[in-house]
């Protein structure tokens, strides 16, 4: 039965078919909802939310009484004490969930508080993703019935005293709705598999016996596990295995660095989805077929506000200063990077995410991920973002006729002066310095003030190529396998001294929660 044939209950589709307030409306009416729902816990105490609801501008209310937060602050003021097992802190009640954040830049693992309220909001923000299915042209519906083969964490949380915690994948999966588990696939048992390399196995093992119409997860642990399937059954693609295979949701990172290897493996072409669904909640989606950018999540359970991605608001570290400038979602600009805060049901308030995006068309309020806070390169004022790096490897890919599935880089000292040492996953025949050079010549043309820094302090560039295995073994390493990990773009600090160990030859530590 296609799931877009069940009969929705009339609550849900009245709430589906809200009528078209314009952003900043719809956005104050959800800070009114959470501040309401909040406002005696004792964040909500403490920060007055009584006093921003009878404020003629909320908006600006509630950005001058709560200071913004990234994760260490938030933490250590207010998140600890529900760790502890104490209610009606930061949002009502106790938390049972916490999502283990799958960063590989910090020194251990996130706890992010998940609610029942805020899995609320990422199923009916699913079920919108879904529904607007509707208006692709071409689509073959009969494959929205068929099996979801889902690659995220383990079903199987940790049990802790209060509260379980794991990817949040694996909660979703956990508590994904009854009509939703005919569809699911790897199934309950091969889900709560904690092993990723056993349950990819089995997932191998199974997997003549599925019929799959989506794949859903980060490009390289699917793409893994398709080569997988087809070495084991001697396939020439994966359409031989699952025929109605037509769609691929996919999010985390860049799809474009991994889609020239991924098509090998297919047998006739696919529609690609893009989502947006971070741990502290479900923000963006693809609403339309060839859209350049996905949909923010404007109407639901999440308040957002822009932080200008400059020199005045984060320091060379990508650290947010004390007191930033702030905007609302009327107030942004088009073609200009923004910081996110988010305030959720779950009692993340004016959080720093740490994601970058930018408003490629605002009337739409459709946005594309540029990068993150802390994953750019700018040693000598050259800027580069993770979108040049993206576009510059999928460039030099195309114009070398070579697949690029994973890459990393790092900025390293040249005497007195720096460089940038690319780090390549290729395992086509390629000339190491014509790519390096290609890389280069890319970025100049992508980004101006890299193109000044070249002729300045940033002296050389270097490239290394290694296999992707190399790249999966790394973070095998480090304890970040399968769900929604994926691999640094930019190499900094610890990590980076874990990256040079690794490939030296040394055992490095995995990565534990804290």
């Amino acid at each position: 039965m296609p799931i877009l044939d069940i009969q929705l209950p009339n609550s849900i589709l009245k709430a589906l078919r809200l009528p078209q307030n314009n952003p900043r409306r719809q956005q104050i009416k959800v800070l009114k909802k959470l501040l309401r729902k909040a406002r005696f816990t004792e964040f909500g105490q403490e920060y007055r939310f009584d006093e921003i609801l009878l404020s003629k501008h909320p908006g600006k209310k509630f950005q001058e009484l709560v200071p913004a937060y990234n994760y260490n602050k938030i933490y250590k003021q207010w998140w600890h004490k529900t760790l502890e097992g104490k209610p009606d802190i930061c949002w009502p009640g106790k938390i049972r969930y916490y999502a283990l954040s799958s960063g590989t830049s910090e020194a251990a693992s996130k706890y992010i508080p998940i609610t029942n309220d805020l899995l609320r909001g990422n199923k009916m923000v699913m079920i919108k993703q879904l529904l607007s299915l509707r208006t692709y042209e071409d689509i073959p519906f009969a494959s929205i019935g068929k099996g979801w083969l889902t690659l995220g964490g383990s079903t199987d949380l940790q049990k802790e005293e209060g509260y379980f915690a794991g990817d949040l994948s694996g909660i979703t999966a956990k508590k994904a709705p009854f009509w939703f588990q005919p569809f699911y696939k790897p199934g309950k048992k091969i889900a709560k598999q904690r092993d990723w390399n056993k349950k990819l196995e089995e997932i191998v093992e199974k997997a003549p016996q599925w019929d799959i119409g989506f794949l859903v997860g980060v490009p390289a642990w699917i793409q893994m596990c398709m080569e997988m399937v087809i070495e084991k059954y001697n396939l020439d693609n994966i359409h031989e295995i699952w025929p109605n295979l037509a769609f691929f949701v996919h999010g985390g990172v860049s799809f474009e660095p991994y889609k020239k290897g991924f098509e090998k493996l297919l047998g006739k072409p696919i529609t690609y989805i893009e989502t947006y669904l971070a741990s502290e909640g479900f923000i963006a989606y693809q609403e339309r077929q060839h859209a350049q950018g996905m949909k923010l999540v404007t109407g639901e359970h999440i308040f957002h506000e822009f932080v200008p991605f400059d020199d005045k608001n984060f320091d060379a570290e990508g650290e947010m200063i004390e007191n930033p400038e702030a905007l609302m979602i009327h107030e942004v600009e088009e073609g200009k990077d923004y910081a996110l805060l988010i305030s959720t049901a779950a009692g993340t308030w004016r959080y720093l995410i740490g994601d970058t995006i930018r408003f490629v068309d605002k009337e739409r309020c459709e946005i594309v991920i540029t990068g993150r806070t802390k994953h750019f390169l700018s040693l000598v004022g050259e800027h580069l973002s993770v979108e040049n790096m993206n576009k510059a490897i999928q460039l030099a890919g195309e114009e070398l006729n070579i697949c690029i599935p994973e890459f990393t880089v790092a900025g390293v000292p040249y005497g007195n002066f720096f460089a940038h040492h690319w780090y390549v996953a290729c395992n086509d025949s390629v000339d190491k310095e014509r790519l390096c050079k290609s890389i280069d010549e890319k970025l100049k043309l992508l980004n101006d003030d890299y193109a000044v820094e070249r002729k300045s302090a940033l002296k050389e560039v270097r490239l290394s190529i290694l296999s992707e295995q190399q790249f999966m073994d790394f973070m095998m390493a480090k304890g970040k396998v399968g769900g929604q990990h994926k691999f640094p773009r930019v190499l900094k600090g610890s990590i980076l001294r874990d990256w040079e160990a690794f490939l030296a030859g040394q055992k490095i530590e995995a990565q534990v929660p804290a």
